[in-house]
């Protein structure tokens, strides 16, 4: 294996997509507060529709899905900056492992959620 792909699948091994859903004014105050304090260095924020059972009730809500990246090491600030803000009883936090990515991309992550 030649040494920049090492690289490539040592960042990637260290990146993370942590998975959150918000109502759309917490999303964006998850978002910035997140990046602010570098626990990430991007987040995406889209529309969702997401259907769910709740207290034995069906539920259908408007929300925004957040795609934070972040790495390894900033994931449990991340989740504790996310709880800190949320006002869901149990907000959706997923954090899924990268498996494979741009390098350069990667790399920025990496630099980005530097404290």
């Amino acid at each position: 294996m030649r040494e920049e792909e090492k690289t490539a699948a040592e960042d990637a091994q260290r990146v993370r997509v942590i998975l959150t859903t918000a109502r759309r004014e917490e999303g964006t105050e998850i978002a910035r507060n997140l990046v602010e304090k570098r626990l990430a260095a991007c987040v995406n924020i889209t529309d969702v529709m997401s259907y769910y059972k709740w207290d034995g009730r069906f539920c259908q809500d408007s929300e925004v899905l957040l795609l934070i990246k972040t790495t390894r090491e900033r994931v449990d600030e991340a989740l504790a900056a996310i709880r800190g803000v949320h006002s869901y009883d149990l907000p959706e936090m997923i954090v899924l492992p990268v498996v494979s990515g741009y390098p350069p991309y990667l790399s920025w992550v990496e630099e980005e959620t530097r404290p």
